[in-house]
């Protein structure tokens, strides 16, 4: 059984990184093999790099260990069904850090009901992250309405683009290593390589 740590920032600002020792610190209560996935990327993305590989690589009976619900989702309610039902599929058991009942395992009518309590629990939380997200999104919105702010219509930097293209056609650097080399965020070489394969 492998401990799959997933963490998890929206932005290349953010440090993903930030709850992962205490992550693994607590994961060694269940084992002492663990595997880090960790990424820049939307919450709200339900095709997210490294989750996507969490879900490859895990096999039946990994453990999925998270912070809490809203690093692994912001997701709508359809995206966030699909997702648990990937979960299901590979027979990953969900751990979120900050919400006790999905730590311990109890056979029998407490285990099944324990189940249904956390699902719950998680439906709801994650439910609630989305709805968090929207209305910051909003106030965001809100507020670069009122001070006046009129987007620039800025266009993408069609250089950088065409020199992260060959960069990636070239296959020798590492995404991570593109993106330094062009001066871009991670998520624009993802954008670009993601217009390559349309």
């Amino acid at each position: 059984m492998t401990i799959r740590i997933y963490v998890r920032a929206s932005t290349k600002d953010q440090d993903a990184e930030r709850a992962l020792s205490d992550l693994i610190a607590f994961s060694q209560s269940y084992g002492d093999q663990y595997s880090t996935y960790i990424e820049n990327y939307s919450g709200t993305k339900l095709e997210r790099p490294e989750l996507s590989k969490l879900l490859l690589e895990a096999n039946k009976g990994d453990i999925l260990l998270v912070e809490s619900v809203d690093r692994l989702s912001r997701l709508s309610q359809d995206d966030f069904a699909t997702l648990k039902e990937k979960i299901k599929a590979k027979g990953l058991r969900l751990i979120v850090a900050d919400l006790p009942t999905t730590h311990t395992t109890n056979d029998g009518m407490t285990g099944e009901i324990l189940n249904v309590i956390n699902a719950m629990l998680i439906d709801l939380l994650a439910t609630m992250a989305k709805l968090d997200n929207d209305k910051r999104k909003e106030r965001i919105k809100q507020g670069l309405a009122r001070s006046g702010y009129v987007p620039s219509g800025k266009k993408a930097n069609t250089v950088k683009h065409d020199r992260i293209t060959e960069l990636l056609k070239a296959g020798n650097m590492t995404k991570e290593e593109i993106a330094k080399a062009v001066g871009v965020g991670i998520a624009t070489v993802y954008r670009v390589a993601k217009g390559q394969n349309k």
